[in-house]
């Protein structure tokens, strides 16, 4: 009778089940999520998965509440659930631990503790908090010190305390949103063992967004694949191989589409990448030793899931993050990515996210035309600005790259965002002898036409002879417009080939890190 019991009250403490059913969203015209469900089984660890842009991001806002979905529901233990805002999500014991660490760095982990209450009282009694958190901490899967200020914490830590949060709060279902991308191999094993741990033991239902295959072979129970805002596939983790799965990701195996290129016969190296390594923000190496060469008249893509040393990479060679060894070659010659050596090697970049990285908002178009040769005859002389010639160029080269603007005096942060990558566009191919162009997600969010005409641009510039380097985490892009494809994971090159014939499974392979 005890075993009867015991049992019962075993399955009656078991983490709630979770169920998205139909769920479509939309942002105007642009479907993000396509009539998708999927079931987090009670004290069960799942994996949500699916290339840069297959709506994992837009399907788990919808479950807490972010995102009011426009058709479908959620269900817990059955029962539809109207969820309109984290608050609520966490009143029904879901919680979620988001890529980016939201803990007060100038705080310690106790503050933080209490403060991610979202009924804190006015006035805390510490003496009484401790001994409760004393109790949490002393249950509890990790143990990170209550006195610690979160800015001495390594990012393992950190990792750890926001899962901490959630665990404090009492959810029972925890969603990780990329939880070990800044993680060292060493930590993401310890973190998601821990994990496991708590799932199996059926205090825990967690749903988990990732790429890495061997996360999810290694930890993980059952898998949901989103490709393009649809479901593409779901499955039990023990029935599926890691083709299985990559080919739920990936679709239909992609040919490269059709493009006129010129053939350079005596392309020359002008970009050598040698051994270069780069950390990330945290201090986490993030480009561990890669080398690539790219030459004249031809287009070398950089495919890769986002947070795998792409950006880093780029910004090294953008001379917006100093490399931690190695050497940058351009025209045989060291290049360290300033101002001079780019103008005297005629290096151009298109960064992503332009208004954060290759613009100033406020300031007009004309002048950001001018970033790179206002200090130049005809638009300076003797240090002076000639703002007639800043002008005139900026009317020119509107015309001529079809930029939708007022005016050139209009702030750049008030176009649109095809218009301000236009822009961008503009200012780094209309100067001739370009040499290098480095391109890092230059379609990102814009519209066909947008995306039609920028791509038509980059190829007009290979076809010159320019070198280029292409990175984007669009794997159909970089399909049609490269010669070579590289694949990026972990910070290192993982796989590489000519386009017209690499291997599809390799690269999905390689992309989803295995």
């Amino acid at each position: 009778m005890n075993t009867v019991v015991e049992a019962t009250e075993a399955k009656l403490n078991l983490p709630p089940q979770l169920e998205v059913v139909n769920m479509t969203k939309r942002f105007g015209t642009m479907t993000a999520l396509d009539n998708v469900s999927m079931t987090l089984r009670s004290g069960t660890f799942h994996a949500l998965l699916g290339e840069n842009g297959a709506g994992k991001s837009t399907l788990v806002k919808c479950v807490m509440g972010f995102y009011t979905p426009t058709a479908g529901e959620v269900r817990i233990d059955g029962e539809m659930r109207a969820i309109a805002s984290p608050r609520d999500a966490q009143k029904h014991g879901i919680g979620m631990v988001y890529q980016h660490f939201t803990s007060v760095p100038a705080m310690t982990v106790a503050e933080n503790l209490v403060l991610s209450r979202y009924e804190s009282p006015n006035l805390i009694n510490w003496k009484a908090e401790y001994e409760e958190l004393n109790t949490f901490m002393s249950q509890a899967p990790f143990k990170v010190p209550l006195d610690a200020l979160v800015a001495q914490l390594a990012a393992g830590q950190k990792q750890k305390l926001e899962i901490l949060k959630q665990l404090y709060l009492k959810s029972r279902i925890l969603i990780l949103d990329e939880p070990t991308s800044v993680l060292t191999p060493a930590e993401a094993d310890e973190v998601l063992g821990l994990i496991r741990q708590e799932v199996t033991a059926g205090h825990l239902s967690v749903l988990l967004i990732s790429h890495k295959f061997r996360e999810v072979t290694a930890f993980v129970d059952e898998i949901t694949v989103l490709r393009k805002g649809k479901l593409a596939g779901q499955g039990s983790v023990k029935d599926l191989s890691i083709a299985d799965m990559s080919e739920m990701m990936m679709g239909e195996k992609r040919s490269p589409q059709k493009v006129e290129k010129t053939v350079h016969p005596d392309a020359a190296p002008v970009l050598e990448i040698q051994d270069i390594r780069a950390n990330k923000d945290n201090g986490i190496e993030g480009v561990c030793g890669v080398n690539l060469t790219v030459n004249s008249g031809e287009i070398v893509g950089i495919a890769g899931i986002s947070g795998n040393g792409q950006r880093e990479l780029v910004e090294v060679l953008a001379g917006q993050r100093p490399a931690t060894g190695g050497q940058i070659l351009v025209n045989g010659e060291v290049y360290r990515a300033t101002r001079k050596e780019m103008y005297q090697h005629r290096v151009f970049v298109l960064p992503e996210e332009p208004l954060k990285n290759a613009c100033v908002a406020h300031m007009s178009v004309a002048e950001n035309l001018a970033f790179r040769t206002f200090d130049r005859h005809p638009q300076s002389k003797n240090w002076m600005l000639i703002f007639q010639a800043i002008r005139e160029t900026a009317q020119r080269l509107i015309r001529t790259f079809n930029i939708k603007t007022p005016s050139p005096e209009t702030p750049v942060g008030n176009l649109s965002g095809g218009n301000v990558q236009r822009t961008v566009l503009a200012r780094e191919l209309s100067e001739d002898h370009i040499k290098l162009l480095i391109a890092a997600n230059p379609c990102f969010g814009l519209d066909f036409s947008a995306v039609d005409y920028i791509h038509g641009e980059i190829l007009e510039a290979r076809n010159r002879g320019v070198a280029v380097l292409l990175v984007s985490e669009d794997l159909d892009e970089l399909l049609k417009l490269s010669d070579r494809i590289v694949v990026i994971s972990g910070g290192k090159f993982a796989y590489e080939s000519q386009t017209d014939t690499a291997d599809f499974a390799s690269i999905g392979r390689s992309m989803a890190g295995h």
